[in-house]
Parts: C-alpha cells; structure tokens; sequence
C-alpha cells in the first residue's frame, strides 16, 4: 500500500474560479477631413443605435453607447442562455471649429459614421501694431521710426 501525503485545504483554492474570456470592443475611431467637413468613423457592429449617444462639447467630441444581448436556446435535451453586457465611451479633441447644428450622424453595416461640417475662417485681416517707445508713453508708428532712423544715419554722416 502506498502512502499519500496530506496537505490542508487552502480556502484561497476553494474560492478559483476558471477565467471567462472578456469581450471587447473596438472602439477606434478614425477622423480625417474631406470636402469641408470632418468625418468621425467608429465600427459599433452589434449595438442599437437607439443605444449610441453623440454629443458635442466645447472642443470635444463624445461618442457613448452600450449593448445589452441575450442568447436564449431551449432545447429538449438541454437549456443555454448567454448574456452579455457592455459600454463604451470615447472623446475626441476637435482642434477645429464646426457648426454644432449642422452636425449629423449615420449607421450603415455595424459603421458609424458622423459628419461635422467646419465653419468657414474669417481671411486674414491685417492689423497695424503701433510700437510704444520706452520711456515715453508717446505710440510711434513703425514706418515713423524707420524714417527717424534713417534721418539720423544721414545727420552722423555730414
């Protein structure tokens, strides 16, 4: 007869459960400008879009969502329901200014796609800036100062 060594029970064991593989998310968006508009586009295959929220904030672009789905197979030998849940949430810096009201979104093949349009700049406009000479608080224009230069560089001369 052989002999089994004995060993205490370790509650950290009894308590293990077996790893469930997590389920994620793609959750990339690319953002590229075409034609006056800049374009969002995120893969939500598999979500409700009664379930996605958009919004525009300041300077930032949050796209938002959750999926709740349930499997259910009832068979003769055998009963499975699977259940899985998830959210996501992305924001994105906008380093432009867009028209918030004309902002539109749409879903076609599990690809959400949400259209910004830019708003237009102004053109350049040219302002002059008057240099303020220390010491004085007399504002002297830089075509002045070029000219007193000039007239003092003639004066050293003669």
């Amino acid at each position: 007869m052989s002999l089994i060594k004995w060993e205490p029970l370790n509650i950290d064991d009894f308590f293990q459960f077996p790893e469930i593989p997590q389920i994620s998310m793609d959750l990339a968006v690319d953002l590229f400008e075409e034609k006056g508009n800049v374009i969002a586009i995120m893969n939500v295959a598999g979500i409700d879009p009664k379930n996605i929220n958009i919004e525009i904030e300041k300077d930032f672009l949050r796209i938002s969502g959750s999926r709740n789905e349930e499997k259910e197979q009832k068979n003769k030998n055998y009963y499975s329901k699977q259940i899985s849940r998830g959210s996501f949430q992305r924001i994105i810096p906008l380093h432009f200014e867009i028209k918030e009201d004309k902002v539109s979104a749409e879903i076609k093949d599990g690809v959400l796609k949400v259209i910004m349009p830019q708003k237009k700049l102004e053109a350049n406009k040219k302002k002059k800036i008057d240099v303020k000479v220390k010491g004085s608080a007399k504002k002297v224009s830089s075509k002045k100062k070029v000219k007193a230069k000039a007239k003092q560089k003639k004066s050293k001369k003669k």
